[in-house]
C-alpha cells in the first residue's frame, strides 16, 4: 500500500460505522505538518495488520461534519472504530511503538 484510502463524509458510514474489522481513522489535512509525518507510520501499520484493522484518512476541511460530529479539535487525530464506536483516541503526532501499545489491545 502506497497511501491510505480517504473517505468522505459519504461514505464513513458503511466504511466505518459497518466495518467487519477495526478501523482506524486519521482525522488530518494536507496542510498540517504532523500528519504528514504520521502518514508513512500509517502506511506501515495498514500493511502490517491489514487482516485485523482498516486504516482510512479523512481531510477534516473537506468534511466538518464529521470532523465536529467526533469532536476532532486537533489534526491529527486517530479513533479506533470498532463495532461502530469510537474506543480509543490518539491526538498529535505519535511514534510508531507508541501506536502499536495503544492499538494492540482493539485486535
Amino acid at each position: 500500500m502506497a497511501e491510505l484510502e480517504h473517505i468522505s463524509s459519504e461514505d464513513f458510514k458503511d466504511k466505518v460505522i459497518q466495518a467487519s474489522k477495526p478501523v482506524l481513522v486519521d482525522f488530518s489535512a494536507v496542510w498540517c505538518g504532523p500528519c504528514k509525518l504520521l502518514e508513512p507510520v500509517l502506511i506501515q501499520l495498514a500493511n502490517e495488520w491489514k487482516d485485523q484493522l482498516g486504516v482510512l484518512k479523512l481531510d477534516v476541511d473537506q468534511n466538518p461534519d464529521c470532523a465536529n460530529t467526533y469532536k476532532v479539535l486537533s489534526i491529527p487525530t486517530l479513533i479506533l472504530f470498532k463495532g461502530g464506536k469510537a474506543v480509543e483516541r490518539i491526538t498529535g503526532y505519535q511514534p510508531k511503538d507508541r501506536l502499536v501499545k495503544v492499538l494492540t489491545p482493539h485486535l
